[in-house]
């Protein structure tokens, strides 16, 4: 009889499974999973899209998938993407943050000022002298900020309360 695959081992395999647009942060960092079942010789997973448009997310379960079937003795991997509980920034982990601005994109903000306003630092040289350029980025939780400090410009994930 197999021996059913432990938890730990599976948080360590979706470890290795990258944004497709950030190779520098997993799944986990982003705070995308929300549920793992594990029996015998299958893996159900919960997944949080990031953003609900997302066009990456067949790459996403389809590397998932490919991680979790690695696993000796599992024979099936369902991946299911939910919406309950939304997604927010506040679920990325401090290596998340810490990958995000080794890509070059400026993590969220951890808080919003009273007035709704937000402030991010340069994830190059850390100078809170920035400007944004566009809030409109390359996805909807992203913008294009500018440096003034080191002349670089940026992208900035959004907070989610600003989406």
């Amino acid at each position: 009889m197999t021996a059913i695959i432990e938890k730990n081992t599976v948080l360590e395999q979706l470890q290795r499974v990258k944004d497709p647009e950030i190779d520098t942060v997993s799944i986990i960092d982003l705070g995308m999973v929300e549920r793992i079942d594990i029996s015998v010789t299958t893996i159900e997973i919960e997944v949080l899209p990031t953003f609900l448009g997302c066009p990456a997310l067949p790459i996403i379960q389809k590397e998932i998938e490919l991680a979790l079937l690695s696993l000796p003795g599992i024979l099936s991997v369902m991946v299911r993407f939910v919406h309950t509980p939304p997604w927010t920034s506040d679920r990325i982990t401090k290596k998340g943050h810490e990958g995000l601005r080794a890509f070059g994109i400026a993590p969220p903000p951890l808080f919003l000022e009273a007035n709704g306003t937000w402030h991010i630092d340069c994830p190059y040289c850390m100078s809170t002298y920035v400007t944004i350029e566009n809030l409109f980025g390359p996805t909807a939780c992203r913008s294009i900020v500018y440096c003034k400090s080191c002349k670089n410009p940026f992208e900035a994930m959004k907070p989610v309360s600003t989406l």
